[in-house]
């Protein structure tokens, strides 16, 4: 997964993403770790709130740029 490197790279503490998700930081925690897969909803509020595609973070691409909305 790609989320610890998107969010340090932002400078961002997984308390502030947790709080921006209204989960707890050990949740978060344990979705960058792998420990916890991404309910739908968090990936895709990840994804918006990275400005990155969903199969970026999923590790499926290594385009960050999103879709086009059609």
């Amino acid at each position: 997964m790609r989320l610890k490197d998107l969010r340090e790279d932002s400078d961002i503490k997984q308390k502030d993403i947790a709080e921006y998700l209204h989960i707890k930081q050990n949740t978060y925690s344990q979705y960058e770790n792998g420990q916890r897969q991404l309910p739908i909803d968090v990936l895709l509020s990840l994804a918006k709130f990275y400005n990155v595609s969903t199969d970026y973070l999923l590790g499926l691409t290594n385009t960050k740029t999103p879709y086009p909305k059609g």
